[in-house]
């Protein structure tokens, strides 16, 4: 993984040229590298050797506390002590300024570790950021230092039991604490009554304190609420009370584990059922204006989401890697000849077989371009915080088109990767002998949490691909259609260069026939096919870049050319049997295919 992680950093993304911008000036390649470098060894020391004790010995409570095994609470100590929590942060609050592009790559070994133990940092910081984008000075000192720190981790609560994904459902209340809630140093101070279910590292005693940010509603003079999501707020909630200066008081805030859920995977990372509130009310501090709470959550959810993409990615290719290695090695079968097998030959490596390399060939394509998506959108991310005025805006807007499918698409087709890679070892991978199992019960997840597939293709073609007038979407045709120009003149790339302008011409054809009568149950009743197709679309151009970087590097000679050709070959499957399956899914929307809409409950 290092070695295409490397050439895609430096010879595709071009990470070098960001150390020409202020921010990134006292770092170099080689600072890049050290980091890389101790985030691998740590995943590799600390992560790997634990996953499959995280998920045989799962999270209990004995009624009194959460335990976990001592290898998580290692662990996680070696990554706070790696600094990788604040690693994007400005020097001053303890952070290294780095990249997100090089943030995104090096966490990328502690997921491919143990995804399961990697998830409380993960929300951790993603925590933090929220408090710096939209909290108060008070509020960034006391909480986001600490949780950068690594003192306090974190958490994010939205869903509940009879909500799900349906935030503007919730039932969490929050009223002022007092006359005097709006005069408290930490914030307008409210007492929280609710309940919040599938919050991952809800509890446990890895840390001294947990921070939980909590959607809920303000009630009216009359009791009411605001009808719908223009309703909700965001809160801070700590689950040890906090002075002023952040120290703990000693008391517990009215927040009670209610339970813990028991997972099909990711069972390393406690979740949980939440009660805010049962004697008397959880104090809790608001974050941003009163019904700003879902735009401020959507900070930490967007970042979520590219985090859940680049975890699905590495559970993938995790399972890509055993498969490969265990292809190479165990002999089965003999090769298929004219007159032919031979029964007296030796037996060859499954690897030799044509069909296995087609298994190990489709997860390539989806684990190799799944990480080029997740590094895209993270270079993005730098660009949209460093860049120009004109590329920052360029970048917000590719970013709003694209978190759905760094979201989905990983989710989707890693996964697929991770059955594959199951395929491959045939009965061997169905036992818990070899951990090819463990990575795909690991990454079922990926499709659900943080918006489910479904939601992800409401938001896309609902609204993504439409806003502004449908500006997000033509910024990432113009960039296709470029990368199609530059690949036409060579004989290797002018094939998949044609197909992908035809790709991108059904796709737009789709997009505008699914919106023909403007009704929307007319047209999200196949938003899902539409998002698989949208994201097959990115993913061949994807590919269609780094192969242009191939063929340059193979024409001078340089880097290593067996890597070269297993991308270009990748590649090459990748269009011949993946970008075709577009065509089925877009003709669903396009002919705005009533079937799923039409069917009645009864008719089941």
């Amino acid at each position: 993984m290092r070695k295409t992680l490397d050439f895609l950093l430096h010879h595709w993304i071009s990470v070098g040229q960001l150390l020409l911008r202020p921010r990134f000036a006292e770092h170099s390649l080689e600072t890049f590298a050290s980091v890389l470098d101790t985030c691998e060894r740590i995943a590799r020391e600390k992560f790997a050797p634990f996953n499959r004790l995280s998920d045989t010995q799962e999270p209990h409570f004995d009624g009194q506390r959460v335990h976990l095994p001592e290898a998580t609470h290692a662990a996680l100590a070696a990554y706070v002590e790696s600094g990788m929590l604040a690693a994007a942060q400005d020097h001053d609050i303890g952070g290294m300024q780095l990249p997100c592009v090089i943030e995104m790559a090096a966490n990328a070994f502690f997921h491919k570790g143990s995804i399961a133990m990697g998830g409380y940092a993960m929300l951790t910081s993603g925590n933090a950021n929220l408090m710096m984008a939209h909290g108060t000075p008070k509020q960034r000192e006391v909480f986001a230092r600490r949780l950068f720190a690594g003192q306090w981790f974190g958490t994010m609560c939205l869903s509940e039991p009879q909500a799900g994904s349906s935030l503007s459902d919730l039932a969490t209340r929050a009223v002022p604490d007092g006359e005097d809630f709006e005069a408290d140093p930490l914030g307008p101070r409210y007492r929280l009554k609710g309940h919040k279910m599938w919050i991952s590292a809800g509890e446990h005693e890895i840390t001294e304190n947990i921070v939980h940010l909590v959607l809920a509603k303000i009630p009216l003079a009359d009791g009411s609420t605001v009808p719908g999501t223009k309703g909700i707020s965001l809160f801070i909630v700590p689950k040890q009370r906090v002075s002023a200066e952040g120290e703990l008081t000693g008391e517990r805030n009215d927040v009670a584990l209610a339970g813990l859920n028991h997972k099909l995977g990711y069972r390393g990372t406690t979740n949980t059922l939440l009660n805010f509130g049962e004697h008397g009310g959880a104090v809790g501090y608001r974050v941003g204006q009163p019904g700003e709470g879902l735009r401020c959550m959507f900070h930490m959810m967007n970042e979520a989401r590219i985090g859940v993409g680049l975890g699905a990615v590495m559970l993938g290719f995790a399972g890509y890697e055993a498969s490969l290695d265990y292809a190479r090695q165990r002999p089965q079968g003999r090769p298929m000849t004219v007159g032919g097998k031979d029964a007296s030959s030796p037996q060859v490596p499954i690897i030799r077989h044509a069909d296995v390399k087609r298994m190990l060939l489709a997860q390539k394509s989806y684990v190799e371009g799944g990480l080029a998506l997740e590094l895209y959108c993270a270079r993005l991310v730098d660009e949209l915080h460093t860049g120009d005025e004109r590329a920052a805006r360029d970048a917000g807007l590719l970013l709003e088109v694209l978190t759905p499918i760094a979201k989905s698409w990983p989710s989707e087709w890693c996964l697929e990767a991770n059955s594959l890679a199951i395929q491959v070892h045939g009965g061997y991978g169905y036992t818990r002998d070899f951990p090819v199992e463990q990575h795909w019960r690991d990454n079922r997840l990926n499709m659900i949490h943080e918006g489910t597939h479904g939601i992800q293709g409401l938001d896309l073609l609902g609204r993504k691909v439409r806003m502004h007038d449908g500006a997000a979407f033509k910024l990432l045709a113009a960039r296709m259609q470029s990368t199609v120009k530059a690949a036409l003149p060579h004989e290797v790339l002018a094939g998949p260069a044609r197909q992908l302008q035809m790709a991108l011409q059904t796709l737009e054809s789709a997009t505008r026939a699914a919106w023909m009568h403007g009704q929307p149950d007319e047209a999200l009743a196949n938003a899902t096919p539409y998002l698989q197709a949208f994201g097959h679309v990115v993913l061949a151009w994807l590919w269609l870049d780094v192969a242009a970087v191939c063929c340059a590097r193979l024409a001078d000679a340089a880097g290593d050319e067996a890597a070269l050709q297993g991308h270009l070959a990748a590649m090459r499957y990748f269009y011949a049997y993946e970008l075709p399956k577009i065509d089925a899914w877009l003709l669903a929307v396009a002919s705005r295919q009533s079937v799923c809409r039409d069917m009645q409950d009864d008719w089941f």
